[in-house]
């Protein structure tokens, strides 16, 4: 589970912000060209926070002029945050909730847009009145807020709706199920308008990247990941929480000289490199640069930024039930292949944990990821079947030890026992249970 966020020495409010320059960035992009603005965030290498991992400025570039196509313009920020093993976000707006307003200001301006809609994951009641407060702030500071309007929506807890399409169509009032793409936001996203989804991390770095300048926050980082970035650690570590580091450094430095290791004696066995929809990686695999490039020669993806670490009394068959389980549940069902294949594979899981599977079974699981992977509308299902291939693939003797011995080989002394997957329980379809 994440830990608690604890908030010593944040800067909520209007006056405590503009006393440390906060602002500044915002009157210093106003001064310069919306194209000049975009061209900056170009020259920084920004890429997005949220995991899609896109260049920022490249991003908002793909907007066209309101003389190219005369609509409005949007800024939507994904504030739902809802990877299992992130929770950068919910800190970043409870903390410094006025960076966050002025990234908004700042990109609307680059885009030339006077509307800004922050969806904002619904169980997020803290950081949301916080943002709400300081949004009542700046009521009487046109100065400050121009012609911009920030609105901020509340989601119904839906993880379908941290893709960006379905986050639109939830925003629009409909149900939160990703469109096809072309078109993409850029040209027809909210209300079939010209729009530009990030991040809250993303958004939050803008007004750094302004008043450092393009080219010295370019200066940050190694190739491919530059600037910062806000590290999520969890799990069986020391000291969790949110760190923010300079790409480049190692898994394994984050995890023993930021987290303080591994508590009760006990040895590493894996980490989750970036949420729950990240490539695992095995205690022999983590002295490697939390960077982009780093990470893919790896397999593997920075993703949200949520670093999990499992010791090892952890059952990797049990991990893979927590998390098929979760996105099983949290399939719209609008593509088959995720809809019918998670549940499945939630299923195989569950059938190997209890002892009753067979070799057949485990080439079942296999199968049924090969045919999720690629083949849907968004990357929830892909997710599902990345994560289970890789932990056959990195622990299979674990696997086999289920078949063979006809139970778990932990005994019910597995970290994992009696934790349940981060869902309301629900009864199980038995079209989804595999015979025995």
């Amino acid at each position: 589970m994440a830990p608690d966020i604890v908030l010593e020495n944040a800067t909520t409010e209007l006056a405590e912000y503009e006393a440390t320059g906060g602002y500044a960035a915002l009157a210093k992009a106003r001064a310069m060209t919306p194209e000049a603005v975009t061209e900056d965030l170009i020259t920084s290498e920004l890429r997005g926070r949220g995991g899609a991992f896109f260049p920022a400025g490249r991003k908002w570039s793909f907007v066209p002029s309101k003389e190219q196509l005369p609509k409005p313009h949007y800024l939507v920020v994904n504030a739902d945050e809802s990877e299992p093993g992130s929770f950068k976000d919910n800190e970043i707006l409870s903390r410094v909730p006025h960076r966050f307003i002025e990234g908004c200001l700042i990109t609307a301006h680059a885009i030339d847009s006077q509307h800004v809609f922050v969806y904002i994951r619904g169980e997020y009641s803290g950081p949301y009145e916080i943002l709400v407060g300081a949004l009542e702030e700046l009521k009487d500071r046109p100065d400050i807020r121009g012609d911009v309007t920030i609105v901020v929506h509340r989601g119904a807890g839906a993880y379908i709706c941290g893709e960006e399409t379905a986050l639109l169509e939830s925003l629009e009032g409909k149900r939160g199920q990703p469109r096809s793409k072309p078109p993409f936001p850029a040209i027809s996203g909210l209300y079939a308008s010209p729009t530009v989804v990030n991040n809250v991390e993303t958004i939050t770095t803008v007004p750094p990247v302004i008043a450092m300048g393009g080219a010295e926050y370019a200066s940050l980082g190694v190739p491919n990941t530059r600037g910062s970035r806000v590290v999520s650690l969890s799990g069986n570590v020391v000291h969790g929480g949110n760190y923010e580091i300079e790409p480049g450094m190692s898994i394994k430095d984050i995890v023993y000289s930021l987290g303080g290791g591994i508590p009760d004696g006990r040895e590493l066995k894996a980490v989750v490199p970036g949420g729950s929809s990240t490539v695992i990686l095995t205690k022999g695999e983590i002295d490697v640069g939390y960077d982009f490039d780093s990470l893919a020669q790896v397999h593997t993806a920075m993703g949200s930024a949520g670093i999990v670490v499992l010791d090892d009394r952890c059952c990797i068959v049990q991990l893979g039930i927590r998390w098929s389980e979760f996105y099983e549940h949290e399939s719209c069902g609008k593509c088959t292949p995720c809809r019918e294949g998670t549940r499945w594979l939630t299923a195989i899981l569950r059938k190997l944990e209890d002892g009753r599977a067979t070799q057949g079974d485990l080439d079942l699981l296999l199968s049924v990821c090969d045919r999720i992977n690629g083949k849907c509308l968004c990357p929830l299902g892909d997710s599902d079947a990345i994560i289970i291939a890789s932990y056959v693939a990195k622990f299979r003797d674990e696997f086999q030890a289920h078949i063979d011995n006809g139970a778990c080989p932990f005994g019910g002394e597995s970290s994992l026992d009696g934790v349940l997957a981060p869902i309301q329980m629900h009864t199980h379809s038995p079209v989804a249970e595999v015979p025995a």
